[in-house]
């Protein structure tokens, strides 16, 4: 197995370790049993179906018989990531052994970081300037990194933003290093316990705060004045946006090289990495391929100027919170038994500024962190899209094969041996970041990052492991990035629908993983990968049990086993059985109840409002009905808002359709609940109806949030009154629609 770095047999420093979870056997026994009474449920259903002797019978008995199919489904599906559970350790104090006092500096692999950003006033300028500064300022050897930022929106406030980093990174770096600083990020180490400062951190964070107040200056102004630029060369760069007909959809490329390690030093006389600021070329008439392609323009650009070996992809929003994270992914990139067949070293995403029992589950605890145990077990985890160190190597073709680009500069193996300021590498540059350069080559399908869905991110993961390559899932203790997640519930919504979308497309392609690469992936990373791509149809059983059983308790029909059948065991078992095992998992990663609680209410809620709404519109685009594009989460954070979320409260506010099927399942269940529980007072028999009290039950406790901001709530994180009106109004045609089957 991959369990060491062993360049000399005699004496090779561990650099990581690989152990099995002990809860495996468990997890397959459990499984085995678990399967055999999902088995028994769909027999019943069978037999129900088939002995119908109403229309009201048989639709039921369809129903659910469908909805505890793809419960099945997906529950079969989710057991893979729970099958070959491995933790790995690893130790980069080897490594810096090893390569740095055995050698020399130079055998450190160059490293080319990538930072995307988009919309300024979606995505906070300062934010990406605290991205940028935390990797510039890596224990690693500062001439070896190079840090470029993709600016798809094309914003010359962000370009701003970007040469003041620069300047600033003239005295943060060698602070950082003198300090020992663990916080690089400026902005998350001006933010801890004053007692730990150092007697410099006073002056440093006025030069911080100064270039804070520039950059939130231009951008409440939308442009640069001339009181802002000091030199001509800036003036220069800025005077492309005042040209004719610039706008952030028709631009040409612009690539301004702001710092440059062989010029550039520190206040301490010490060579600084590469800063480069790129935004590509975009017209109206050529697509664009979203995130994507603008990856894909990264690579290329790199490779015209640096092309280091090991790419690092960052979101804007996302910082490093440790500056030795390099060298824990290069634990496993550099050890000579993985190396050849290794594409990336994913780390998970983790967020800060999370509220204390995380609301809306932003953690995705099992999506960044448990399935992505279980995949390690196997090819490795899939590409979230974040935090992840790549072999360039393994955007040309499997590890056997190298699919050769149109120009050999662009290859993985090229020498660039010119400054990257030179005449010669800008004109490539600009050529390569061009909106047509695609055109008839393989970027994008067989090179690069993968098109073809709006979540390029898991597409791309899923082609490099049909390839052929493998991944690793490096997890340490203190978390290797941080970064933004959204807080209003519409934003979480959004984002979920667009994934959910992205999921289908793959799924319904010529690449989905239950028909294209089950060779490379085998059966349980099939599995693995086709639980993501249905994903979305989690708002079919879902939404099924948020409604027909309490619509049918609203009429007195029974449609669940009676407390004194012995049929009812199953159904609790399957459900005990169920959540016991999802919560099991949470603690085990170092969740808690709460959080776990939560996690579960906002799994009903998606499965009812994004999850759903993402099949929608997915099937119009098929239907040549609707389009969709890259909707950009909005991590601007409102002071009133931020409140209310630090609170725990749930934040509505604005009036979105996905709230409405939300709204109207908490109007019918709290109806049926009440109904239920009256007649019991009265002293009905309820013995039928006590399954389907206990279901709109649970859900009423889940939907209190929204109770309140129905009822209660005069903030403006309330429900809108129109929403809850219509809600209102479909609850009742609901109610009206199902009388009528129920009634033959």
């Amino acid at each position: 197995m991959d369990q060491s770095l062993s360049t000399s047999p005699a004496r090779a420093p561990l650099l990581h370790r690989l152990r099995h979870a002990r809860r495996t056997a468990f997890n397959r026994m459990f499984a085995a049993v678990y399967f055999c009474a999902i088995l028994v449920l769909l027999y019943r259903h069978a037999l129900k179906l088939i002995h119908s002797t109403t229309y009201a019978s048989f639709l039921i008995s369809l129903s659910f018989l469908v909805s505890d199919t793809f419960l099945a489904f997906l529950w079969l599906t989710r057991q893979c990531f729970l099958m070959t559970i491995v933790y790995r350790d690893e130790y980069p104090e080897n490594l810096y052994k090893a390569l740095l006092l055995e050698k020399s500096s130079s055998d450190f692999p160059a490293l080319d970081v990538f930072i995307c950003t988009t919309d300024p006033y979606k995505e906070p300028p300062m934010r990406l300037v605290s991205a940028a500064l935390s990797v510039m300022a890596y224990d690693y050897p500062t001439e070896r990194i190079s840090v470029y930022v993709s600016d798809d929106g094309g914003s010359q406030v962000t370009l701003f933003a970007c040469m003041e980093a620069a300047k600033f990174a003239y005295h943060w770096l060698p602070f950082c290093k003198k300090n020992n600083i663990i916080e690089r990020s400026p902005e998350a180490y001006f933010a801890t316990n004053h007692s730990s400062w150092f007697f410099d951190t006073v002056e440093i964070q006025k030069m911080y705060e100064s270039m804070k107040e520039r950059v939130e200056k231009v951008l409440e102004k939308g442009k640069v004045g001339e009181e802002y630029i000091t030199e001509e060369i800036e003036r220069k760069a800025f005077s492309k946006w005042t040209n004719h007909g610039f706008t952030h959809q028709d631009h040409p490329s612009i690539i301004q090289v702001l710092l440059e390690s062989g010029k550039n030093k520190d206040a301490t006389n010490h060579l600084m990495p590469n800063l480069i600021y790129v935004s590509r070329e975009k017209s109206k008439t050529s697509s664009h391929n979203f995130k994507g392609g603008a990856l894909n323009v990264m690579l290329r650009v790199s490779a015209t100027m640096t092309n280091a070996p090991i790419i690092l992809n960052l979101d804007c929003d996302m910082y490093s919170n440790d500056p030795r994270t390099p060298l824990r992914a290069f634990c496993y990139l550099l050890d000579p038994k993985l190396k050849s067949q290794l594409a990336y070293v994913q780390f998970p995403q983790r967020f800060n500024g999370i509220n204390k029992n995380d609301t809306y589950g932003s953690e995705y605890r099992r999506m960044f962190c448990c399935n992505p145990l279980g995949l390690d077990g196997m090819l490795g985890p899939d590409y979230l899209g974040t935090g992840c160190f790549f072999n360039r190597r393994a955007f040309f073709g499997g590890p056997s094969t190298i699919v050769s680009p149109e120009i050999p500069e662009l290859g993985p193996n090229s020498v660039v041996d010119k400054f990257i300021q030179s005449q010669a590498v800008l004109e490539l540059a600009h050529k390569v970041a061009g909106c047509n350069y695609e055109y008839k080559t393989k970027w994008g399908y067989e090179v690069g990052f993968r098109y073809g869905t709006l979540i390029e991110d898991f597409f791309t993961g899923l082609r490099l492991h049909c390839e052929g390559w493998r991944s690793i899932f490096c997890n340490p203790k203190r978390p290797a990035f941080l970064g933004d997640a959204p807080i209003s519930l519409e934003d979480v919504l959004n984002q979920v629908q667009r994934w959910s979308i992205g999921n289908l497309q793959v799924a319904f392609s010529s690449f989905s993983p239950l028909t294209y690469g089950t060779r490379s992936l085998g059966t349980l990373m099939c599995l693995a990968y086709t639980h993501y791509c249905f994903w979305p149809t989690w708002f079919i059983p879902l939404t099924l049990y948020a409604f027909l059983p309490q619509l049918c308790l609203l009429h007195g029909l029974s449609i669940f086993p009676k407390l004194s059948e012995p049929s009812l065991i199953l159904y609790v078992f399957l459900v005990l059985g169920a959540y016991g095992q999802d919560l099991l998992e949470f603690l085990i990663e170092e969740g808690t109840v709460q959080k776990w609680w939560n996690d579960q209410r906002m799994w009903m809620i998606r499965g009812l409002s994004a999850f759903g709404f993402g099949c929608l519109e997915f099937f119009l685009k098929c239907l040549g009905i609707s389009t969709y594009g890259f909707g950009l989460t909005n991590k601007v954070i409102d002071d009133e808002q931020s409140k209310r979320y630090g609170q725990g409260m749930f934040e509505f506010g604005a009036s979105s359709n996905m709230f409405v099927p939300l709204i109207t399942a908490a109007i019918i269940n709290l109806a049926s609940f009440l109904m239920g529980l009256v007649q019991a007072l009265r002293g009905s028999k309820m013995e039928g109806l006590f399954l389907q009290m206990f279901l709109a039950g649970f859900v009423v406790l889940n939907a209190l949030p929204i109770y309140k901001a129905m009822v209660l709530r005069n903030d403006k994180g309330r429900i809108p009154f129109k929403t809850t009106a219509t809600s209102t109004c479909l609850a009742l045609t609901l109610y009206g629609l199902i009388s009528l089957p129920l009634a033959n």
